[in-house]
């Protein structure tokens, strides 16, 4: 055991001291063209391309390096593939427009406007994430590691994604890979020099359903949210967002916070809600790849846990999906176990064996040969095990629900059995309920209510001899002149709202 420790430090101070022998950033850390004969003039005819890679600085490691750091995916962001030539003006029937240079903290993206008014984005599939780091560490070797751990993610995983969410019945774009030429002049500025020489993905900005009809609007997170506070008209679908959500851990895209989503506000029905449904976006994390070193593991099992690598089995699948915590406290709220169960047995029903190997036969085919039969036989065995990792995600939601109004009046009732506690909420001047659902004491500890603003009445009614006083009842009454009715034991009051950080209707970050 103790040579085994010895051997163990004696690796962890050499990978160290490789990396820190770096000393300051690589310079020319990039490849400077995807083609790899870029020496040779690409016709201006060109239409297509091949043996480009995505990133074949990746891949220029040895094997003390990828044992110690990870092999991630770096033998498909070498891989030779092929893809046709990005054309401004035949990319789309009538051509593309270009817009407002855009992007993330490591994604650069041009938006792109065509005749009808579709809105499109191009965006590269290499990443730097130098834009994420501070200032003072951005001359140091630590963006040379954060660029490696690109690695960990498959530059293609975004083209399994569309045949994969059309079966589950979530909304989807359909990403096309695109070789953008170094002269091509719609790329000549200083913003857009990524670009040059490199692959990238065209999409439709608004993941919609075609099968769907057309919203009244697409909206981001930050208004879907604001809307959802403002009034009780606006409503989350909640079965749909769960849908997503079950298909984001199962496809193991980790990075699914509230900047990652658009939302489709339908026109309300004639006195009834106007409902809010999810669509996803930006599918870079699909099938991540991080702990198959000693480094990685060490980041993603102890420091960064939430980073959780694609396999057979779900690692860790509440640090997985706590990335879309804000989404999921706030719009999973009112689903029951039974509800949860039934989203991920029909989501086993929607992908059987030949859907996902179509979707497989969607990398290219040297980076299929590379990883198509481990990641569809690891697809096979995260789709037996959905209802599984569904009672984990309940079990999560369940123990500390949060449950508000919104910036109108409100009447909440909570209602107190021997064996449960049920919660509904109407607004102030109507009868419809816009909120209900059972509690029982062996899943749930504590619900917490927040009023908001609007003069809200919170009534307490105990049935039977013997009310139970699990879970509590926490309540914060908001704005406005809020009353409590019939409090008893197990029942905390509090006119104020909650701590702005920590507040129901804190707008999210994007």
């Amino acid at each position: 055991m103790i040579l085994l420790r010895l051997r163990f430090y004696t690796l962890m101070g050499g990978a160290l001291a490789g990396l820190l022998a770096t000393g300051c950033v690589r310079k020319q850390f990039f490849q400077p063209d995807a083609r790899l004969d870029a020496t040779a003039a690409l016709p201006a005819a060109a239409d297509s391309v091949r043996n480009v890679t995505a990133g074949r600085h990746y891949a220029r490691h040895g094997g003390l390096y990828n044992a110690l750091v990870g092999r991630h995916h770096r033998p498909s962001w070498a891989a030779p593939v092929a893809a046709p030539v990005f054309n401004m003006r035949t990319a789309r029937p009538g051509g593309l427009r270009p817009g407002k240079v855009g992007g993330g903290f490591n994604s650069t993206s041009l938006n792109l406007t065509a005749p009808d008014g579709r809105a499109y984005v191009i965006r590269t599939v290499d990443k730097d994430p130098i834009r994420a780091t501070p200032m003072a560490v951005r001359g140091t070797f630590l963006v040379n590691v954060l660029r490696d751990n690109v690695s960990s993610t498959n530059p293609y995983a975004a083209l399994l994604v569309p045949p994969l969410a059309r079966a589950a019945g979530v909304p989807r774009s359909s990403p096309q890979l695109f070789y953008v030429r170094p002269d091509d002049p719609a790329f000549q500025t200083d913003s857009l020099v990524h670009f040059r020489g490199q692959l990238a993905y065209l999409e439709e900005k608004a993941a919609l359903a075609p099968e769907r009809p057309a919203p009244a609007a697409v909206v981001n997170s930050v208004k879907a949210f604001g809307s959802l506070f403002a009034s009780p008209a606006r409503r989350f679908d909640q079965p749909a967002l769960l849908r997503a959500r079950l298909l984001d851990a199962w496809l193991g895209d980790w990075d699914r916070h509230a900047g990652q989503w658009s939302w489709a506000v339908d026109a309300p029905a004639p006195g009834g809600f106007a409902p809010i449904r999810p669509l996803p976006k930006d599918r870079d994390m699909v099938i991540y790849r991080l702990d198959d070193g000693v480094l990685g593991w060490l980041i993603g099992h102890v420091i960064i846990r939430h980073w959780v690598t694609f396999g057979p089995r779900y690692k860790a699948p509440v640090a997985q999906l706590s990335n879309g915590e804000y989404l999921d406290r706030r719009a999973l709220n009112q689903l029951t176990r039974a509800q949860f169960q039934a989203a991920a047995r029909d989501l086993q029903r929607r992908l059987p064996d030949s859907v996902i190997e179509r979707a497989m036969r969607r990398l290219p085919p040297a980076v299929y040969a590379l990883e198509g039969p481990r990641t569809l036989a690891a697809f096979q065995a995260r789709r037996d095990h959905l209802p599984a990792l569904a009672e984990t995600f309940y079990r999560e939601l369940a123990r500390q629900p949060r449950i508000a109004g919104t910036n109108e009046a409100e009447r909440f009732e909570i209602h107190r059995y021997a064996d449960s506690t049920v919660v509904a909420v109407f607004p102030a001047k109507g009868t419809a309920t816009f909120y209900r659902r059972a509690f029982v004491p062996t899943e749930t500890k504590r619900i917490q209510l927040e009023g908001l603003g609007g003069d809200d009445v919170f009534v307490i009614e105990n049935h039977g001899p013997v009310a139970r006083c699990s879970p509590a009842i926490r309540i914060y009454g908001g704005l406005g002149t809020d009353e409590l009715r019939q409090p008893g034991s197990g029942v905390r009051f509090e006119q104020d709202s909650v701590p702005a950080g920590k507040a129901f209707d804190k707008l999210p970050e994007e």
